[in-house]
């Protein structure tokens, strides 16, 4: 049983006694550590069903409460009628001595035991290599992947391969057109082409394997090569990034299998399309939006909505509890339509998660970097961790809430020094590998009978008290779909031992000392080591 679950069942106990069932306990951790380590404002809840004075609740449920000294030491009244609770030091230790013998498997919880998700994001067009924006959306998905996976869901990674359309035939026609330039042809080249660097390279790549026995005028064969060597690179990037998809979802099988069909076929049953001119729409006014939206242009031409709906349908009746999208701003006002044409129709919207991540802006030298994949004026997710290192990419792209706007910074990217977060935090592992390695050369050797009872100062009470939050840090951002939980908790704890090492010497005259500080400082490499491993990020043993 941990402090927490404790304090609750205590103050349970209050509410069952006056028959009160409809109030909610809940902790908060006070800032300031002289208000205890847990707070209650549960006699300020109760003042309108007991028609008493807060602070005169609070006296009563005081009262109420064992102060068992395996989990608390004291308890307190504070204010109007806030109640506060002191963890032990016996529980700290306790729960010190469970993190250094579970290792690596600390943080891991059972609450999605059992059960199935799904997390789709990236799914670029295969028109070009992916860039740092791109490369957020790939670093969220992945790591919220992990944090789910510590929690025990059974996570499958999925990118949504669309390789048919307008975008692909500009691609094809953007190939065929360099390739005619390399073989002697005067072209015009157009401005809405795709004009990068990548699409010469593939154009000399058709030359050289194919001469000039090819048709110019076949798109499509221009296209199929552009597809295959374009989505080979994201491949990749992507393995360098650190992770892999399980599946790739194509968005031809769709139209293959008549599921496009079906679903305009079943909207159409339900009253929910008319033909207006000479295009079908999705009547979403009839569901509360303010305008109706196309389904199929004029052209014959499906708009991206339409495979999208048989996509989330067919992901509903693949049997996952959890679906993700992650998707870019860019898709803010488009994702509600298709989750209102898949409940339309049936099927359960409310395991399907949306998370719309802000865009990325590439500072360097203070000016912004532009990027655009047609005119080739962008950064690749493989130049950036060219330039600062997967570690430095990975980190700096959860380092922000998602809704926010990032703002990544070259300079502070590139720095070896306590200014760049990435470096701090891996310096910390670092240097307690060295002081683990300084003390084996004492003689110093850290066995089962360690007396944890001699970390008294305040540094390393603080400490424990940190390091031991890490499980429920860990659902916290799992379940909450935050991963710049982490990033800030990994700080935290770096900063943390950087105090303590400030003022507790770890090797010391006295031996029984000694291997309880070295026990400690363990607690925070095991904790430091699992966090990164979460990010994707490496934790060096030495600097």
């Amino acid at each position: 049983m941990t402090t927490e679950t404790f304090i609750i069942n205590e103050l349970k106990k209050f509410l069952e006694k006056n028959e009160i069932s409809d109030i909610s306990i809940i902790l908060q951790k006070p800032k300031d550590k002289k208000f205890g380590d847990y707070a209650a404002n549960i006699a300020l809840q109760l003042a309108r069903h007991l028609h008493k004075k807060p602070f005169d609740i609070a006296k009563d449920i005081f009262a109420s409460i064992t102060v068992d000294t395996r989990y608390i030491s004291k308890v307190e009244i504070a204010g109007a009628g806030f109640i506060n609770f002191f963890s032990s030091n016996d529980y700290l230790f306790q729960q010190l001595d469970l993190l250094i013998k579970q290792g690596e498997k600390f943080g891991y919880t059972e609450s999605g035991k059992g059960k199935r998700a799904q997390i789709e994001f990236v799914s670029a067009n295969p028109t070009g290599p992916l860039t740092i924006g791109h490369g957020r959306q790939a670093v969220l998905g992945d790591t919220i992947a992990r944090l789910l996976e510590m929690i025990g869901y059974n996570v499958t990674r999925e990118y949504y391969f669309n390789n048919a359309g307008r975008q692909m035939r500009i691609l094809g026609d953007s190939i065929r057109f360099r390739y005619m330039e390399l073989i002697g042809e005067k072209i015009y080249f157009p401005d809405d082409h795709y004009q990068g660097k990548y699409i010469i390279d593939i154009a000399r790549s058709v030359l050289e394997k194919h001469g000039k026995d090819v048709d110019i005028e076949d798109t499509s064969f221009f296209a199929k090569i552009g597809e295959e060597n374009i989505f080979d690179d994201i491949k990749k990037t992507v393995k360098r990034l650190g992770f892999f998809f399980d599946v790739f979802y194509n968005e031809k099988s769709l139209y293959e299998t008549g599921k496009i069909d079906s679903v305009v076929k079943e909207l159409g049953k339900k009253g929910l399309t008319k033909e207006e001119d000479g295009a079908l729409w999705f009547i979403t006014t009839k569901l509360g939006f303010e305008q109706d939206r196309v389904l199929i242009k004029s052209t014959g031409e499906p708009t991206y909505r339409l495979p999208d709906m048989a996509y989330h349908i067919e992901k509903v009746k693949r049997g996952f509890d959890l679906i993700i999208d992650i998707f870019g701003a860019d898709h803010i006002a488009t994702f509600p339509d298709v989750l209102a044409a898949v409940k339309a129709l049936g099927y359960d919207t409310e395991k399907i998660k949306v998370l719309i991540h802000q865009f990325v802006t590439l500072t360097e030298k203070g000016e912004k970097v532009k990027m655009s994949t047609r005119k080739a004026n962008f950064v690749t997710l493989d130049e950036l961790m060219d330039e600062v290192g997967v570690d430095v990419t990975r980190f700096f792209f959860l380092m922000r809430h998602m809704n926010a706007h990032l703002n990544f910074d070259l300079a502070l990217a590139k720095t070896q020094s306590d200014e760049n977060p990435v470096f701090y935090i891996q310096y910390a592992h670092a240097r307690i590998c060295s002081i683990s390695e300084l003390a084996v050369e004492k003689g110093i050797e850290i066995k089962d009978d360690c007396d944890l009872t001699r970390l008294t100062m305040p540094e390393e009470i603080n400490l424990i008290k940190y390091l031991i939050n890490f499980p429920t840090l860990i659902e916290a951002a799992a379940l909450n779909f935050e991963p710049h939980r982490l990033t800030n908790y990994l700080f935290e704890t770096a900063s943390l031992f950087h105090k303590f090492y400030t003022v507790c010497r770890v090797l010391t005259d006295d031996p029984t000392l000694s291997k309880a500080r070295l026990s400690l400082i363990n607690a925070v490499r095991i904790i430091l080591a699992n966090g990164l491993r979460i990010l994707g990020i490496s934790a060096p043993d030495h600097m």
